[in-house]
């Protein structure tokens, strides 16, 4: 037995309602969704973080070029110098520069710790606050917060303020809201 489901006038209604979905806001969703997936950022140099747990630096912007360099460490912060395309060229904490495909890179914040040392992480803004814990160089963390060069830096939850000059990722007297 078969049951009809849409009458004439409401199959005609509906074809209507779908074609302006279609037509109409299809092409918004095209538009707005590449906008809200990730910053569009206008100008260069800036921060990013791989966001990968495997990601390939290559010679060249594809590839078809050769990797020189294995990334295994993912929220690892890199400089964007360039782009091309899908690409984009960065610069790691050693100075090493190439391309990785930018659906491999975030726009998370990260710093590496490269100080000298063992570094204080403090409960506020200030060398003379206490120190509520202590990182080595090469940790990498999240970085938020950062104003009179003090960033406010995040590693696996465990929080404290550590001055920029003993962070890569951060600009010298940059300010994250």
């Amino acid at each position: 037995m078969m049951v009809r489901v849409f009458q004439s006038g409401k199959r005609k209604l509906f074809c209507a309602v779908a074609q302006f979905f279609i037509f109409c806001l299809c092409p918004i969703f095209f538009i707005i969704s590449p906008l809200s997936a990730a910053v569009i950022h206008t100008t260069l140099p800036y921060w990013a973080s791989i966001s990968a747990s495997e990601a390939f630096m290559r010679s060249g912007p594809g590839a078809n070029y050769p990797a020189i360099w294995h990334y295994q460490r993912p929220d690892l912060p890199v400089k964007v110098v360039a782009r091309h395309e899908n690409w984009r060229k960065v610069e790691d904490i050693d100075g090493a520069t190439g391309w990785i495909a930018s659906a491999l890179l975030s726009d998370r914040r990260t710093a590496i710790l490269n100080g000298v040392g063992i570094q204080n992480l403090y409960a506020e803004p200030s060398a003379t606050a206490s120190v509520i814990w202590r990182a080595e160089n090469g940790v990498i963390g999240r970085v938020s917060k950062c104003r009179e060069n003090w960033c406010l830096f995040n590693i696996r939850g465990q929080t404290g303020y550590i001055n920029s000059r003993n962070l890569w990722g951060v600009d010298p007297n940059e300010e994250i809201k």
